[in-house]
């Protein structure tokens, strides 16, 4: 994971660190915003309850300037 994605992990985390309560529909709209901010496409966002009641989403981000194609995972906190 390069620097700058890392950065965006930690401000995506932090700008939704005010969730309080998750069901598989709020994780999806989560995951939308995720989806949004990276630039990607919301491949799938499930609430994790094993982990305390997170969401976790995968964005599918698209290949730039002869990269590869990136597949970038998120875990938001629920609560």
């Amino acid at each position: 994971m390069h620097y700058h994605e890392k950065i965006s992990v930690f401000l995506i985390m932090t700008s939704l660190a005010g969730i309080t309560t998750a069901h598989a529909a709020d994780c999806t709209e989560v995951g939308k915003r995720v989806a949004t901010e990276q630039g990607g496409t919301l491949a799938r966002a499930t609430l994790d309850t094993q982990n305390g009641n997170t969401c976790v989403v995968i964005v599918l981000i698209p290949a730039r300037d002869g990269e590869k194609p990136r597949r970038v995972e998120v875990a938001v906190p629920a609560n």
